[in-house]
């Protein structure tokens, strides 16, 4: 294991919701969530993040990303970029969150997670229910996501919400799910390693 990287999670939401389950869920998992990354759009650069991961203590870290429905490629997405490059960060998947952005910003999911915990490779709205398109999601932060190299993207509704159905106080299961989905096919174990 490479001491040197830090493996990451990447979200593409970044408002108080996101915060608050990301939190809960990395607390869950063994790892740390960087709240200061929580911004509705965000204010860090890429290169401040890294920064902030590199200091976490523990695996996985989650990083939140959000451009607050601009249009093209916006802050969070220029940070998402520099982050998910970085030779020192491992990225081990993405949760690509779903928005009513719905002109030109979609991008390419691996599978969708429904409102009701059913994996589908159809993509999903906000609401966490299921889309017309297969293997798309629309989203404010996803423009970059297709030219990336990550072992996984999870298309989920809207962090903490859907309809109450992911609600922190039930656990957050949907957002639990598509996590410990990216866990389990990257390889990564609780121990920190990935077995590639």
């Amino acid at each position: 294991m490479d001491e040197t990287r830090r493996r990451v999670i990447l979200v593409t939401d970044g408002d108080e919701y996101a915060q608050k389950t990301l939190e809960y869920i990395a607390k869950e998992v063994g790892g740390r969530c960087i709240s200061k990354s929580q911004g509705n759009p965000t204010t860090l650069t890429g290169k401040e993040m890294v920064e902030y991961i590199l200091q976490s203590s523990h695996d996985p870290v989650f990083v939140m990303f959000d451009d607050s429905g601009y249009l093209g490629e916006g802050a969070g997405e220029h940070a998402l970029k520099f982050v998910a490059t970085h030779p020192n960060i491992e990225v081990l998947g993405i949760i690509a969150v779903a928005s009513k952005t719905h002109q030109t910003e979609w991008a390419k999911v691996d599978i969708s997670i429904d409102r009701d915990g059913n994996l589908t490779e159809y993509g999903v709205d906000k609401s966490g229910l299921r889309e017309y398109d297969i293997g798309r999601i629309n989203g404010d932060t996803v423009y970059c996501l297709d030219e990336l190299d990550v072992p996984i993207i999870v298309g989920i509704g809207d962090i903490g919400k859907m309809a109450r159905k992911d609600d922190i106080k039930m656990g957050a299961p949907i957002t639990r799910k598509a996590v410990d989905l990216i866990l389990e096919r990257s390889g990564y174990d609780r121990k920190g390693n990935t077995h590639n």
